[in-house]
């Protein structure tokens, strides 16, 4: 299968070495002038993988696109809208695109297969890849297990039957709403997990508990499946996420805490907005998930904001533990 990989970022490149070892023709695209494509251009590799000579690495993004059967996209999730507009200037009515990202946008809390939707993209052209894994595991070659989630359930089969290996064993996502929400909820969960790494380890298990609770609240009330925040894309993520030294996420907590700010790019900052714009819309509380939102955007000092909000998660009136 022809498949261009759009972003060569540190998942994009991941995603561009497997699909190749897969055994698929395999374009890695990358903007002219970019730090990580430029790196590959010059080096052929990057801190995580080196590109097989089969993979042909590309700034010419109509090239891209227009060879491609599938298109796979692994950029930031707040991009995605803007990065549409140029990728539909080129024919995509046949093309399937499967978005290896996770996020919630914004300024519209819109998931991002609506993205996609909105955008001009057949529903039964959209899928999304997700789930737990470190790039770093995975290219020392340590197995893990990840979900791929559509509206098309043929599309599903289809990808999971190209998609599968030693390396991944894919499971059929059967909730596209839970599955895009959980997956995005669990970057805020890890900088939580992060703060929690300087004040308070213990409380990573409730933490645990408590978060996916949460979730699954806010997915219920979606129109979506619970039981998919205690699945692959969130629950089944947190080990990736609550715990790895690799995750961008959990840095970003640590380093807040300790009053200092992580560089790169670490997702569950601004899906933490976007949460509580969901949880204001659709009335479900989120806790834990403000208490990110307010670390990640208040003013003055972050390491105490930190130890105020864990104290203010304490000092809330007792519920039933599976409340709604």
């Amino acid at each position: 299968m022809k498949i261009s990989v759009l972003g060569c970022g540190r998942w994009g490149s991941f995603i561009a070495w497997y699909l190749s070892r897969r055994g698929h023709s395999v374009y890695s695209w990358g903007p002219d002038g970019d730090g990580s494509y430029r790196i590959l251009k010059e080096t052929g590799r990057n801190e995580y993988v080196a590109l097989d000579e089969k993979i042909t690495l590309t700034c010419n993004l109509q090239e891209a696109v227009e060879r491609a059967e599938l298109i796979v996209i692994s950029i930031s999730s707040q991009g995605l809208r803007g990065f549409m507009q140029k990728v539909t200037q080129f024919s995509v009515k046949d093309k399937v695109f499967v978005l290896c990202m996770k996020g919630i946008e914004i300024e519209s809390g819109k998931r991002l297969s609506e993205v996609m939707k909105e955008s001009g993209i057949s529903p039964d052209k959209i899928a999304v890849w997700v789930g737990p894994g470190h790039i770093q595991s995975f290219v020392n070659g340590e197995p893990n297990c990840m979900v791929i989630d559509s509206e098309s359930e043929s599309l599903k089969r289809e990808l999971v039957e190209q998609f599968k290996s030693d390396l991944i064993r894919f499971y059929y996502g059967n909730d596209l709403i839970g599955t895009e929400i959980g997956a995005a909820a669990k970057n805020v969960m890890g900088i939580a997990a992060g703060a929690l790494d300087v004040i308070c380890v213990p409380l990573k298990g409730p933490l645990m508990s408590r978060g996916a609770r949460e979730v699954a609240r806010l997915i219920k009330a979606m129109g979506g499946n619970e039981l998919s925040a205690y699945g692959l894309a969130h629950l089944g993520d947190y080990e990736t996420t609550l715990f790895s030294p690799y995750s961008h996420n959990r840095t970003y907590g640590e380093m807040l805490a300790k009053g200092s700010r992580f560089e790169k790019l670490a997702e569950g900052v601004p899906t933490s907005k976007a949460m509580k714009l969901l949880g204001e819309r659709y009335r479900v509380e989120l806790p834990i998930t403000n208490a990110v939102y307010r670390v990640c955007y208040g003013e003055g000092d972050d390491a105490i904001r930190c130890k105020k909000e864990i104290e203010t998660l304490f000092s809330r009136s007792t519920k039933t533990e599976m409340y709604e």
